[in-house]
């Protein structure tokens, strides 16, 4: 009998330990800002002072900061990596960028990312850095990568367009931008930062096509199981900036997910209707939340042990919303994971 309880405690200790191992591994989180300004529109800027204090606390709680294409890599190739991994990334490639959080990000030697517009650039727009700073920066450890060439709605047709000539015409955005910046800068990083963080299948299908990996500007972490045709960002900007929330994500984690079933984020089904089939381990289906934007907490139904289905009580505005799903770690206290399905209601 002693013998059986004591086989019993060793039993849940490697259970318990396995689980701490699959949850640290393959996670990281990416944070998304746009303006370093106190002058510009605040829903998109976040100031120096603000985005000292967020560079500061990774450097105080030793967050493993790296470069986006390392992130990347490691998650690709189902590579562990350590507790705490970040990766920094600002869309569009303001002036302020360069003026404002390229020396704060040097002072702290953070490596980053910009996802910039090749077409704004040519011609010359005043707001945005020119292919000198870029490539200035890109020197000093930047990566720039495509934010498309004017940062268009990608998803949208225009007038009388066929479905193959939507096709052709974003194609050609795509790979003429990525071609821009290896010209310009020397980077080659098939990255492409969707314009609004907007994208349904169809695109996400295009990206895939033409081996580039897809970023949206929905928050959550990141894992190895993560669709990379929509890898989620914390925005860190504007209501976002506020760090005692910015905390929370900074230490969230990615649930495994083994499948995603719902019509297309773009979409004319209102309120619309999300399945997520888990890989269970380190969470109770008890402890589980959606949060729907604007409206409140979201109808769950378990359809299995590891399939839930997620409504809103309501329809959603048109326009962009979100799905925010959320549950406590077993394993680490105080740590949450974190999904979010965004949608644009039409």
């Amino acid at each position: 009998m002693v013998c059986l309880i004591m086989f019993k405690k060793l039993f849940h200790l490697v259970l318990f330990t396995l689980i701490c191992v699959s949850v640290r591994a393959h996670a990281a989180v990416i944070l998304q800002y746009h303006h370093v300004s106190e002058t510009l529109p605040a829903v998109t800027s976040v100031s120096a002072n603000t985005f000292t204090k967020h560079m500061s606390y990774l450097k105080e709680h030793n967050f493993n900061v790296i470069p986006l294409n390392e992130l990347i890599t490691a998650l690709e190739q189902g590579k562990n990596l350590p507790e705490k991994t970040v990766a920094i990334t600002f869309d569009d490639g303001y002036n302020n960028n360069y003026e404002q959080a390229a020396p704060i990000l040097e002072k702290f030697a953070y490596p980053y990312t910009i996802f910039v517009n090749p077409r704004l650039i040519d011609e010359g727009k005043g707001y945005v850095m020119g292919w000198d700073k870029l490539k200035e920066l890109a020197g000093k450890g930047a990566l720039i990568a495509n934010h498309t060439a004017q940062h268009d709605y990608l998803h949208i047709k225009l007038e009388g367009e066929s479905d193959e000539q939507w096709h052709a015409r974003i194609k050609q955005d795509i790979l003429n931008s990525h071609k821009r910046i290896k010209e310009k800068v020397g980077h080659d990083y098939k990255y492409l930062a969707y314009p609004y963080g907007e994208f349904n299948k169809k695109l996400q299908a295009l990206v895939k096509e033409l081996g580039f990996i897809g970023i949206g500007q929905h928050s959550g972490a990141v894992n190895k199981d993560s669709d990379f045709t929509r890898l989620p960002r914390f925005p860190a900007s504007g209501f976002y900036s506020k760090l005692d929330t910015l905390i929370t994500k900074l230490n969230s984690r990615a649930f495994n997910i083994k499948k995603l079933d719902y019509q297309d984020s773009v979409t004319e089904q209102n309120p619309p209707t999300l399945k997520i089939e888990f890989e269970m381990g380190d969470f109770h289906k008890s402890q589980f939340a959606c949060y729907v934007s604007s409206v409140g907490q979201a109808k769950l139904t378990w359809i299995n042990d590891s399939t839930v289905q997620i409504d809103s009580p309501k329809a959603l505005n048109k326009g962009r919303s979100r799905f925010n799903c959320t549950a406590p770690s077993i394993a680490h206290a105080g740590s949450y994971y974190w999904f979010s399905q965004p949608w644009v209601i039409q």
